[in-house]
C-alpha cells in the first residue's frame, strides 16, 4: 500500500502492470477523506498521454522508480472514462462504477472507511475537528470523500456523493508542510528558423532576330554622249577612215551588299541575393494557472459531530 509520504515519489512516474508492462505515467492521486489514504491514481496511457485512466491504488507498491499495480495494461487502459469536476472529485457514482469495474466490493470499501472513521472518534477530541465530518457523512455511504493538498488534514462533507479528492503535481511542496503554491503559467517564444524557399539560376540560351539596315549602294550605266565636231576635236576625228565599221566596249560596274557578322561582348551578367525584412504575426495559445482560496466554517448537527460548509474566492 502507498502511504502518503510515498505520493511525491509517485506523481510523473511509470506505471507498470504485474507483467513489467509499462501502463503510462501517474498524474494524479485520489485521497479517500474518511481513512485519509491514497484511493485511486490516475495514468496518463495513448499517445502521447492523451487519455487518463484511473486504477486503484490500495493494492500498489512502489518499485524502485515507479509503481507497479496488481491490474493489467489491458484492463487498465479500457477503465470507464470519468469527469473529474472543478474541484478535483470524483463522484459517487463514477467511483461506485470504477469499483465493480475492478471487482472490489463497494460495501467492504464502506465498512472499511467507517471503521477508520470510528477509530478517530476514539482517539478523543484532538482529531474530532478534522475527522468528524467525515464520521458523519460515512453512514451517507461515503458521502464526504474530498481532496487533501497539505500536511494537515482538509477533509469536508460534501452532503452526497462519494467523492476522492485529487492531489496534483503542482501540490507537492504542500505535501512538504510548505502553506504556499506555486503557480505557473507558460510563456510563448517566437524564434525563426531559414529555410529553402525557391532556387533562382541564370541561363544563356541563342535567338535570332531580323536585323534590317540601309546601306547606299552605287552602279555604273551607259550614257552616251554626242559632242559637235570643234577645231579642238577635229584633227581627232578626222584620224580614222572615212567610212567604216566599229565596235567600242565599255565594262560597267555595280555595288552590291555584303554581310558578315562578328561576335562581340556587350555587357556581364550576375545574380546576387539581398535579404528584405518583413513583420508578420504569429499567435499561439498559452496555459496559465489560477489559484483560488476556499474558505470552511465549522458547524455542529444533532449528533453533536463537526461539519464544515465550503465557500470558494
Amino acid at each position: 500500500m502507498i502511504t502518503r509520504e510515498e505520493i511525491a515519489n509517485v506523481l510523473d512516474q511509470p506505471v507498470y502492470d504485474g507483467d513489467g508492462n509499462k501502463i503510462g505515467d501517474a498524474k494524479h492521486v485520489f485521497f479517500d477523506d474518511m481513512t485519509g489514504r491514497p484511493e485511486w491514481v490516475s495514468v496518463k496511457t495513448g499517445m502521447f498521454g492523451s487519455t487518463e485512466s484511473f486504477v486503484p491504488i490500495r493494492d500498489a507498491a512502489l518499485v524502485q522508480d515507479h509503481l507497479e499495480v496488481p491490474y493489467g495494461k489491458d484492463q487498465v487502459k479500457g477503465a470507464p472514462s470519468v469527469d473529474v469536476d472543478a474541484g478535483g472529485h470524483l463522484s459517487e457514482t463514477e467511483e461506485h462504477r470504477l469499483y465493480d469495474y475492478y471487482g472490489i466490493n463497494w460495501d467492504s470499501v464502506l465498512s472499511e472507511a467507517e471503521r477508520t472513521d470510528d477509530d478517530r472518534w476514539a482517539a478523543g477530541p484532538g482529531t474530532a475537528g478534522a475527522a468528524g465530518a467525515a464520521g458523519a457523512a460515512g453512514a451517507a455511504g461515503m458521502a464526504g470523500r474530498t481532496g487533501e493538498t497539505g500536511g494537515e488534514d482538509t477533509r469536508a462533507a460534501a452532503g452526497t456523493g462519494g467523492m476522492a479528492g485529487r492531489q496534483d503535481a503542482m501540490e507537492r511542496e504542500a505535501m512538504r508542510g510548505d502553506q504556499a503554491m506555486t503557480r505557473s503559467e507558460e510563456q510563448m517564444h517566437v524564434g525563426v528558423e531559414r529555410h529553402e524557399s525557391g532556387r533562382a539560376r541564370l541561363r544563356k540560351y541563342v535567338v535570332t532576330e531580323e536585323v534590317q539596315q540601309t546601306v547606299p549602294v552605287t552602279h555604273e550605266e551607259v550614257r552616251v554622249v554626242r559632242e559637235p565636231i570643234t577645231d579642238a576635236n577635229r584633227d581627232e576625228a578626222l584620224a580614222g577612215p572615212e567610212i567604216s565599221e566599229a565596235e567600242h566596249e565599255v565594262t560597267l560596274h555595280a555595288e552590291r551588299p555584303v554581310v558578315e557578322t562578328e561576335t562581340v561582348p556587350v555587357e556581364r551578367v550576375r545574380m546576387t541575393t539581398e535579404e528584405l525584412t518583413e513583420n508578420e504575426t504569429v499567435r499561439g495559445q498559452v496555459r496559465k494557472e489560477r489559484i483560488e482560496a476556499e474558505t470552511e466554517s465549522f458547524t455542529e448537527d444533532e449528533t453533536g459531530r463537526g461539519g464544515k460548509r465550503r465557500g470558494r474566492e
